[in-house]
C-alpha cells in the first residue's frame, strides 16, 4: 500500500508548492511523475517548474519525447509511469485512484475550488478504505502545513 498525503491548498498556490515537493522527493533520490488535467496546464507547469527560483535547477521533461524514461520528474496527462516513478503527484483536477506501484502519492487541491474539494473527500475514503495510509494537510494563514488527518 501507498503513503497518500493530501494536500489542501489556501494560502500559496500550487505553483509555489509543488516546485518545493518535487524538490524534496528528488532529494530523496526518488523519481516522480506529476499528473495534471490538460495539456495546457502541463506545459504552464513545465515552464513554471524551469523559472520558479533563480538558484535552483529542477530537472523535468514533458511526457511524451525519447528521453521520458531519463527524466527524474516527468509532467503528464495520462497515467503512465515511463520514467519508472515511485512518487506520484496529482495536481490540477488529476485524482488518484489507487496507490498501486508507488510508495508515495502526493494529491495538490484548490481550497477555493468547492468541485476540487469534494473529488479530493471522495479520493481520501476511496484510498483509506482500501488500506493505503492517509494523511491531510492543511496550510495556515501563513502557509504553514498543519495535519489535519481525521482518523
Amino acid at each position: 500500500m501507498a503513503e497518500v498525503l493530501f494536500y489542501h491548498l489556501e494560502s500559496r498556490p500550487l505553483e509555489a508548492v509543488l516546485p518545493l515537493l518535487l524538490e524534496k522527493t528528488l532529494e530523496r533520490g526518488w523519481r516522480a511523475v506529476v499528473e495534471v488535467g490538460s495539456r495546457e496546464r502541463a506545459e504552464a507547469i513545465d515552464s513554471q517548474l524551469w523559472t520558479f527560483r533563480d538558484d535552483s535547477f529542477l530537472p523535468h521533461g514533458l511526457a511524451g519525447d525519447d528521453t521520458d524514461a531519463d527524466q527524474p520528474v516527468l509532467i503528464t496527462t495520462g497515467e503512465e509511469n515511463p520514467n519508472g516513478a515511485t512518487v506520484r503527484f496529482f495536481a490540477d483536477r488529476a485524482v488518484p485512484q489507487s496507490g498501486e506501484g508507488y510508495t508515495r502519492l502526493v494529491y495538490l487541491f484548490s481550497g477555493h475550488d468547492p468541485d476540487a474539494v469534494a473529488e479530493a473527500r471522495i479520493a481520501y475514503r476511496t484510498l483509506r478504505d482500501a488500506g493505503n495510509q492517509v494523511t491531510y494537510w492543511q496550510q495556515d494563514d501563513a502557509g504553514r502545513w498543519i495535519d489535519r488527518t481525521r482518523q
